[in-house]
């Protein structure tokens, strides 16, 4: 039952919501953590930037994401944000369960995962953790740092990975 007139229920929404975000470009970032002395991470296309004085980053997961007890238990997570040449492993950690597999990844500042050859990474010391239903908002302050190769932004756009095209307009 709705409360006013003309208002459609969540269920409803379900599909055009789907449609909607999948119409939506999002750049493609991977999080990094460890727990328990162990790796754990996933691609997000969800992180932002908070603020630049202090610089701080924002994520959203899923609290049913193999990767949430990581989150939900460390102090410190890495984001790396992926250009075209990193779709390979944005696609290992968003399918894989053997994600650090190989030798494109070490231990970095505060023993957090660092991925090689990305097109930056940032260190950030959890400050917040806003949990709302299945789901979670992760802020954290940036303590490391670094860019990588420079190269076109790895997108996410109606379910597959593409880059942004240039368009031509005269001002």
């Amino acid at each position: 039952m709705t409360d006013h007139p003309g208002a459609v229920s969540a269920t409803a929404l379900q599909s055009p919501f789907r449609e909607v975000f999948r119409r939506h470009a999002a750049g493609v970032a991977i999080i990094t953590a460890t727990y328990e002395g162990r790796p754990f991470g996933f691609t997000a296309t969800s992180v932002a930037s908070l603020s630049a004085d202090p610089p701080r980053f924002s994520f959203n997961m899923a609290r049913t994401s193999s990767s949430w007890p990581a989150v939900a238990n460390t102090n410190f997570v890495g984001v790396h944000m992926m250009s075209t040449d990193n779709e390979a492993l944005a696609e290992r950690f968003a399918r894989s369960k053997d994600r650090f597999s190989g030798d494109d990844w070490s231990s970095g500042p505060h023993s957090v995962p660092l991925l090689h050859g990305v097109a930056g990474w940032l260190i950030g010391r959890i400050s917040m953790r806003l949990s709302f239903e299945n789901n979670a908002v992760v802020v954290a302050e940036v303590v490391a740092g670094d860019t990588g190769p420079d190269g076109a932004p790895l997108l996410y756009h109606g379910g597959s990975y593409g880059t942004p095209a240039a368009t031509d307009y005269v001002i």
